[in-house]
């Protein structure tokens, strides 16, 4: 643009056309560049020729681009269209994003080859914007996989986007599992994140102990905690924090609410410290003064059982052996009927409304040849029933496991906590 076009330009073209902010992402474009690579060889082994990304999780994994919104529960017109596609052969993705996001695109995220969706365009949709992106690119051929178990996008726009590539002669599968295997093994930087999302937990929940006390609401308590993990650098986390009390502490997916927590409460906190987006989540159990002696004992082979597993992990470790060794505990000590749940699924790279990665064990399905191989990093979750209709104790802990080691991050000792 000259300057005499400038001159008769408005403020928004002359922006779009010579603004250049300074890129400013988590890891190193050589990083970025590993995990391309990776991605485009599981493609390979997959047969895809095109992998388009609309998963959160998965654009901020190739590019580092983050966002507060993706258009999930928008008006049905707003499409949540915006995304990367990577082709087996090209070592330049094309990221597809609204003119709206243009400065977020420039400064959060390694993209060069962004095609910009402009308003003054809106004459066609999202779909049909990408269809002609990819077909002049040569692009639009041969397999296409999508991200078909990803909540974004929305059921109403997947059906027509992939219509859309179907129609311009793509064949469309589901290839969901594609960057989601990648991402499962972290390298050492994100394992570093992530020691850094549990040191922000381990603040968090220090926050909840200084905080909770009869007279308080819960959302008392999840506001300090908020507030402790927000000064600390704590980013928002993926799912919010639960502070469930009395009879609401047997409702683990429940939000923090106005009730007054009261003397003879347990009380059950839940939260994520968040590092460039890693997660490392933690829950405790809380009891507003003394417990009943049978509450007391159900929660100490509680803590027993989460000392087994601290000994028992090893890199590689099969996922069937520590299931096998922690049931066998607990029945022994006779709590094994008591259980809500016991398991874990993989952490890492989160957004709204889920932290919950694609790796898991659990007693509900048979684990078959799963193992937590070095680069994993997942929580193990104990939650149990309670005696004398107490509710319920819920501890969660994240651990993460390397080529040489395996262990629980957390750095407050566990243990009931009582607070007089």
């Amino acid at each position: 643009m000259t300057i005499d076009q400038k001159a008769h330009a408005s403020n928004k073209d002359v922006f779009l056309e010579t603004s250049n902010p300074e890129t400013l992402v988590p890891f190193s474009f050589q990083e970025y560049k590993t995990r391309l690579n990776r991605i485009r060889a599981k493609m390979e082994e997959a047969g895809l020729d095109v992998l388009f990304l609309s998963a959160p999780e998965s654009i901020c994994y190739v590019s580092g681009h983050q966002s507060t919104w993706y258009q999930g529960q928008a008006p049905t017109e707003w499409y949540p269209g915006s995304g990367i596609a990577i082709h087996v052969d090209t070592d330049e993705p094309i990221h597809f994003e609204s003119e709206d996001e243009f400065t977020l695109t420039k400064v959060g995220s390694i993209s060069r080859n962004v095609k910009i969706r402009r308003h003054v365009d809106d004459t066609s949709s999202w779909a049909d914007f990408i269809v002609a992106e990819l077909t002049a690119t040569g692009w639009l051929k041969g397999r296409i996989g999508l991200e078909m178990w990803s909540s974004r996008p929305n059921r109403g726009y997947s059906e027509v986007f992939q219509a859309a590539l179907m129609a311009g002669g793509a064949s469309v599968v589901d290839a969901t599992r594609v960057v989601r295997g990648v991402r499962n093994i972290k390298s050492p930087q994100e394992l570093a994140y992530v020691r850094t999302a549990q040191k922000i937990a381990d603040i968090g929940m220090r926050a909840a102990m200084k905080y909770l006390r009869a007279g308080v609401t819960e959302l008392d308590v999840a506001a300090e905690v908020t507030y402790a993990m927000a000064k600390a650098g704590g980013e928002t986390a993926g799912i919010p924090t639960v502070v469930a009390s009395g009879p609401r502490s047997s409702v683990l997916h429940g939000l923090p609410s106005r009730r007054v927590i009261t003397p003879g409460d347990i009380v059950n906190v839940d939260l994520h410290g968040v590092y460039n987006r890693y997660h490392a989540g933690m829950a405790r159990c809380f009891s507003i003064g003394e417990p009943r002696p049978n509450v007391r004992a159900h929660i100490e082979k509680m803590v027993t059982g989460v000392g087994l597993v601290a000994d028992l992990i090893r890199p590689s470790l099969p996922a069937h052996e520590l299931l096998h060794a922690v049931k066998a505990y607990y029945e022994e000590v006779g709590i094994w009927e008591d259980r809500w749940w016991v398991g874990g699924y993989e952490l890492g790279i989160a957004f709204p409304p889920d932290t919950v990665g694609e790796f898991y064990y659990e007693f509900e399905r048979e684990p078959g040849d799963k193992a937590f191989v070095p680069g994993i990093v997942c929580n193990y979750e104990s939650n149990f029933y309670l005696p004398d209709q107490a509710g319920m104790a819920v501890m969660t802990h994240t651990m993460a496991f390397t080529d040489d080691s395996a262990e629980f991050l957390h750095r407050i000792p566990l243990k009931l906590e009582v607070v007089e």
